[in-house]
């Protein structure tokens, strides 16, 4: 199983990027995505994520309205677009998959909750926004 993200780099604050997740050695259609972020001496921040079918999305509060998560299911793909950037987003940057069926999410339990575990990990890409 592999989870490669890519798409980082150094951007100016109010500036864009997007992030890509590609998945392989797992049925990838089946999994949930979700995205993650840790910037040094900061606890790590669950950011995004997305059902298997992409019918469900869900943010963290301090990127709604600027981050929009999206997946390809053929091309083993989810994306994370982030606009309007500023220097507290800055963090390395990782996507983990796991298979919890999205049809047993509840109002209090989805991939973005915090009693939710994720099967799969892969490495990070690092966001810097700075001036």
């Amino acid at each position: 199983v592999q989870l490669q993200a890519s798409g980082g780099g150094l951007v100016q604050p109010g500036g864009s990027l997007r992030l890509s997740c590609v998945g392989s050695g797992f049925t990838f259609e089946n999994h949930a995505i979700g995205w993650f972020r840790q910037a040094p001496g900061k606890e790590r921040e669950r950011v995004s994520c997305i059902s298997q079918s992409g019918g469900d999305t869900y943010y963290a509060d301090s990127v709604k309205g600027r981050f929009k998560i999206s997946r390809e299911n053929a091309k083993n793909t989810v994306y994370l677009q982030m606009n309007s950037l500023n220097p507290e987003d800055t963090a390395d940057y990782y996507c983990a998959a796991d298979p919890y069926p999205e049809g047993y999410y509840t109002g209090s339990f989805h991939c973005l909750s915090p009693r939710y575990q994720y099967r799969y990990r892969g490495q990070g890409t690092q966001v810097t926004v700075s001036s």
